[in-house]
C-alpha cells in the first residue's frame, strides 16, 4: 500500500513539474522568420513563373498555409503588430520613422512572454522598432540579439559606408564586424545560438527577420544571374537582384532545415514563415502578383495580403490551406496558447487561431479588422491609410468597397451596390478609431541617463519632425525635429551634436564623395557640404548656443537637468543665423 501511495505521489509531482509555469521543458521551440519586402507573389509555390524557391516551396508543402493573412503595407507597423498583438495605431509604432517606429514603453511584447515561460530568446536580423534605450531588442525581452539599426543597412543610424558584405552589426549593444553576406550571417549566427541553447536544456524562441529582399538590391551575382539572363518577361524588365536576394533566402532555408534535422529539433519546433508587406519591386508585382493589385505601401490587397506558413510536425497536421480572415496580430495569442505562455494582455486585438490550426475548430468567428498605418506621417487622421476587412469585403478609405472573392484585382468599386455593407464597415471603423486614437496620442519616450544605459545616441529617424531616415536626407541635411526624452536621474549631462555619424569622422560642414553613399548610385562628385556655423540646444529649460570650431566633427554642451520627461531640440544654422537643420545625431551622457 505504501509503495502504491508513493507511486501515486510521484506521478502527480511529475505532472506538476511538466506543467509548472516557468518550466518549459515540454514546450516546443519556436522559430519565427519574417522576410523584408517579399510579396505574396514572390514565391514559386504561389505560382510565380520565373522565381525558383524550392526550399520555401518544400516548407509550404509541410505546413498549414494561411491564404487570407494580412499585415500592414509597411515594415514597422507590421513588426509592432507582430510583437504586441495590437493594431499599429494602438501600440504607437505606425510609421517607419519620425518618432513612430517605437512601440509604447509600457506594452509587453512577444519575447517577454516567452522569457516568463522559461524560454531562451534570440533575435537575429532586422528590428525597426527603435534604436535607443529602452526600445532596442535587448531592452524588450531578447537575451541575445544581432541586428542592424533602423530600416536596414545604409540607414542613417547604421555604420557609415556599411554594405551587405562583411557588415558592421550590433551584438548585444556592441558594434562588431562580421564576415560574409548579411542574410547568410543572420542564419549562421542564429543556428549557432540554437545549437548552444539546445545544450542548455531550455526551449528557445528565435526571431529571425531578414534584412532582404529590402533595398538596396545587393546580392552576389551567382544568385541574380539566372534572372538577369532572362532579361524581360512579357515586356517587363526582370528584377534580377530582387529575385536573387530571395534565392539566397531560399538557400538559407535549406541550410536551416538541414540543421534542424541534424540536431533533432525539427519535429518539436514550431516554424512560422511570413513576409512583412507586399513586394518592394514594382517589376516583380507586374510579372506576377497572384491576381492581386498593388505592392508595398499600397492599400489594396497586394500591399498587405502576404504568405504565412506554420509547420510543427509533432503538433499540427500539414498540407492544408486555411482561408479564414487572419491578421499578424493573431500570432502572439496563438503562440501563447500553443506554447502555454502567460495569458496576453486584454489590450491586444489579436485572436488565437490555435484550435483552427489544430483542427479542433473549422472556422473563426465572424469579425471585422482594421489596417491603418502612416506613410511616414505622424498624425493618424481618420481614414488616413485605413482599410477595413470583413470576410472577402475590403473597404479602402471610406468610399471604395471591393469584394475580393469575385474581384481579386479590386477593379470594381461596388460601394453604391452594397451601401449597407459599406456602412456597417464604416461604423466599425469609427468605433475602433475612437478607442485606438487615445492610445496613439500617448508619447513614447527615450530614456537618458539610466544606470542601464548612461550614455546613448539619439538618431534622427526616431525624432518627431521632418523625414530624415535615408542617405539622401543625410547629404541634404535640411530637416528638423525633436526627441521626447525621459531623464532618469537629475544631474549633469553632456550633449554632443553631430551632423555626420561618429563612424564617418567628418567635419560638420564637410561633404563627401558621392560614391561614399553606396546605397544611392545617383550621387556623384562632391555632395553634402553645409555652411554650419552656430549650434543650438534646448532641453528642460536649458538653452545654449556655440560657434562650431573649424573642422569640428561635433559641438559639445553640458547642462544640469532635473529628472523627468521633457523635449530635446537642436539646431544648426549658418553665420547669418539662417536655420539649416537639426543635429542628426546627439550623444547624451550622464556625467
Amino acid at each position: 500500500m505504501k509503495f502504491r501511495a508513493l507511486t501515486l505521489v510521484l506521478m502527480v509531482l511529475s505532472v506538476f513539474v511538466i506543467k509548472a509555469p516557468g518550466l518549459a521543458a515540454t514546450r516546443p521551440n519556436v522559430i519565427l522568420i519574417l522576410t523584408d519586402d517579399q510579396g505574396y507573389g514572390d514565391y514559386g509555390c504561389h505560382g510565380n513563373p520565373l522565381l525558383k524557391t524550392p526550399n520555401i516551396d518544400k516548407l509550404h508543402g509541410e505546413s498549414i498555409r494561411l491564404t487570407d493573412f494580412h499585415v500592414a503595407p509597411m515594415c514597422t507597423p507590421t513588426r509592432g503588430q507582430l510583437m504586441t498583438g495590437m493594431d499599429a495605431v494602438r501600440n504607437g509604432a505606425s510609421a517607419v520613422c519620425q518618432g513612430r517606429s517605437m512601440m509604447g514603453n509600457d506594452i509587453k511584447i512577444m519575447p517577454q512572454y516567452f522569457a516568463e515561460a522559461g524560454y531562451s530568446t534570440g533575435h537575429f536580423g532586422k528590428w525597426h522598432l527603435g534604436d535607443s534605450y529602452p526600445h532596442r531588442p535587448q531592452d524588450r525581452g531578447f537575451e541575445e540579439t544581432l541586428h542592424h539599426p533602423a530600416w536596414g543597412i545604409t540607414s542613417l543610424p547604421d555604420h557609415f559606408g556599411n554594405t551587405y558584405w562583411d557588415p558592421y552589426l550590433n551584438h548585444n549593444g556592441t558594434e562588431k564586424r562580421y564576415k560574409g553576406y548579411s542574410t547568410d550571417i543572420f542564419f549562421r549566427e542564429a543556428m549557432a545560438w540554437m545549437k548552444a541553447k539546445k545544450k542548455s536544456g531550455k526551449p528557445f524562441f528565435l526571431y529571425l527577420p531578414t534584412n532582404t529582399p529590402h533595398v538596396p538590391n545587393w546580392v552576389d551575382v551567382n544568385y541574380s544571374k539566372p534572372y538577369a539572363d532572362v532579361g524581360t518577361y512579357n515586356g517587363v524588365k526582370v528584377p534580377s537582384n530582387f529575385y536573387g536576394m530571395i534565392a539566397n533566402i531560399d538557400e538559407n532555408m535549406a541550410k536551416l532545415d538541414a540543421f534542424l534535422l541534424e540536431e533533432g529539433l525539427k519535429e518539436d519546433t514550431v516554424l512560422i514563415y511570413l513576409n512583412d508587406n507586399g513586394s518592394q519591386s514594382f517589376e516583380a508585382s507586374e510579372i506576377y502578383n497572384a491576381g492581386m493589385q498593388g505592392f508595398k505601401r499600397g492599400m489594396l490587397d497586394g500591399g498587405h495580403r502576404v504568405g504565412c506558413f506554420w509547420r510543427w510536425p509533432n503538433g499540427l497536421t500539414p498540407g492544408r490551406d486555411v482561408d479564414d480572415l487572419i491578421q499578424v496580430q493573431d500570432i502572439l495569442p496563438t503562440l501563447a496558447e500553443l506554447c502555454e505562455l502567460p495569458k496576453p494582455s486584454k489590450d491586444i486585438n489579436g485572436t488565437s487561431i490555435a484550435k483552427l490550426l489544430q483542427g479542433k475548430k473549422s472556422k473563426l468567428k465572424d469579425r471585422k479588422i482594421v489596417i491603418q498605418y502612416s506613410n511616414c506621417e505622424t498624425s493618424a487622421l481618420r481614414w488616413d491609410h485605413a482599410i477595413v476587412l470583413w470576410g472577402k469585403w475590403r473597404l479602402v478609405g471610406s468610399g471604395a468597397l471591393y469584394n475580393v472573392k469575385t474581384d481579386p484585382h479590386q477593379d470594381k468599386n461596388v460601394v453604391s451596390q452594397y451601401p449597407d455593407i459599406a456602412q456597417a464597415m464604416r461604423e466599425h471603423y469609427e468605433q475602433w478609431y475612437a478607442e485606438a486614437r487615445i492610445r496613439f496620442d500617448k508619447p513614447r519616450y527615450i530614456t537618458v541617463g539610466s544606470d542601464a544605459e548612461p550614455s546613448l545616441i539619439l538618431f534622427s529617424n526616431d525624432w518627431q519632425g521632418g523625414y530624415c531616415d535615408n542617405p539622401p536626407n543625410l547629404v541634404e541635411a535640411n530637416t528638423m525635429g525633436y526627441w521626447d526624452i525621459d531623464v532618469a536621474e537629475a544631474g549633469k549631462y553632456e550633449f554632443e551634436l553631430r551632423r555626420w555619424p561618429e563612424s564617418a569622422n567628418l567635419p560638420l560642414c564637410a561633404g563627401v564623395q558621392g560614391e561614399t553613399i553606396k546605397a544611392h548610385e545617383s550621387f556623384s562628385g562632391y555632395v553634402g557640404a553645409r555652411p554650419i556655423h552656430f549650434a543650438n540646444i534646448q532641453v528642460a529649460g536649458f538653452q545654449g548656443t556655440k560657434v562650431a570650431e573649424k573642422d569640428a566633427t561635433h559641438v559639445r554642451f553640458a547642462a544640469e537637468l532635473k529628472a523627468g520627461k521633457t523635449k530635446l531640440s537642436t539646431l544648426f544654422s549658418d553665420v547669418d543665423g539662417n536655420p539649416l537643420c537639426s543635429a542628426i545625431y546627439v550623444k547624451v551622457t550622464r556625467l
